[in-house]
Formats: C-alpha cells, sequence, structure tokens
C-alpha cells in the first residue's frame, strides 16, 4: 500500500477489470461523442473496456497520464522517507515548484494535463467527451476547477473508477458531479486484489 507508480506501466487487476466493465456499462447507458485516454496500460486497459460496448475510437493521449515521479516511482512512501529523507521531506512540502529526481513538478504536471483536457474541450465544443486518465490527473483538474492550489493538502475523495463530470463552456470548466460510483455497487473499490 502507498507505492508510487507514477509512468509504470501496469495491467489492469481482476478487481480493476470488474470496475472497468462497471464503468463501460454505466457509459453505455449514455450519449458519448468522443473517447480519450492515458496510453499507460491500466488507463488504455479501462477505455478499452468502454469502446467495447461503446464502439467508440479511442483517442490515445500520453499527456494525460499520471505524474511521473522518475527515480521514486516503484517505492513506497515508507521507503522514500527511510532511504530519501530529503527527497521525503520535499515531496511532504508540497512544494509545487519541486521535481523529484528524473520526475516532474507538480506545476509541470497542471501544465500539460490542462493542456490537453483544454485541447480536447475545445475540439468537441457542445459534445459528450469521456476521458479515462489518472488520480492525479483527475485531482489537477478538480483542483483547477475549485481554485485549490497545488500546494494545498487533499481534503477530498477520490475512487478507482469513479465517475467525474465536468462541464466545459467557452474555456471555463465547472464541476457537474465528483466521485460517482453508484455503478460499482458490488464491485471491488480498491486494487489490491491481483
Amino acid at each position: 500500500m502507498g507505492r508510487i507508480q507514477g509512468h509504470q506501466d501496469s495491467p489492469l487487476s481482476a478487481g480493476g477489470r470488474r470496475q472497468a466493465e462497471a464503468v463501460a456499462a454505466k457509459l453505455a447507458e449514455e450519449s458519448l461523442d468522443f473517447l480519450a485516454t492515458s496510453d499507460l496500460g491500466r488507463a488504455l486497459a479501462t477505455a478499452s473496456a468502454i469502446a467495447a460496448v461503446t464502439e467508440h475510437e479511442i483517442f490515445v493521449d500520453a499527456r494525460l497520464r499520471e505524474r511521473c515521479y522518475g527515480a521514486l516511482e516503484g517505492l513506497t512512501w515508507a521507503e522514500i522517507e527511510r532511504e530519501r529523507p530529503e527527497v521525503f521531506r520535499q515531496l511532504v512540502s508540497r512544494e509545487p515548484g519541486y521535481a523529484p529526481p528524473g520526475g516532474e513538478s507538480a506545476e509541470r504536471f497542471r501544465e500539460r494535463v490542462l493542456a490537453a483536457c483544454n485541447e480536447l474541450a475545445a475540439a468537441a465544443p457542445g459534445r459528450t467527451v469521456a476521458i479515462v486518465t489518472h488520480g492525479g490527473a483527475l485531482s489537477i483538474l478538480y483542483r483547477h476547477v475549485m481554485g485549490i492550489p497545488l500546494g494545498a493538502p487533499r481534503t477530498y475523495t477520490l475512487a478507482n473508477a469513479s465517475i467525474n463530470r465536468f462541464h466545459v463552456d467557452e474555456g471555463r470548466w465547472t464541476l457537474e458531479q465528483w466521485g460517482e460510483i453508484d455503478h460499482l455497487a458490488g464491485v471491488a473499490l480498491d486494487d489490491h486484489e491481483r
């Protein structure tokens, strides 16, 4: 628990596959115009499950990836605290400009994710776009819409395979619904199952 994955690729676990199928079934009930995803395997597998039922083509954009943590990827927070205490101190300080060794800063991450999301919204005005991405990227979008600074502690929840609804009007983002998980009833909400 608490392992930093970042850009490391991985397949979905059995629980993750069930979650992806549940999201796909929910989105099949809706009118989607476009489907975009991160290029990392876990997001791409979820998008593929959606496309299998909605028959959408998948647009892949690497800018929708999780934040890159460089040399820290694959380590737990406890391992970083023990083995790299200065790096750990910098990370927990939440300084938006700090980039871990070989990784990207929260500021750079925000720029990347918002550029991708803004371009997708501008390319599909008045249309419904489903974006399959990662917790960190969703957190960036939530902070942007709600005016929460990057350095502020996270006080909101973020569930795997949740549906989060935003509206974009002339470049202005608003939040319509956060953390919809009704479609996951009876499906594991965590990803501990392998």
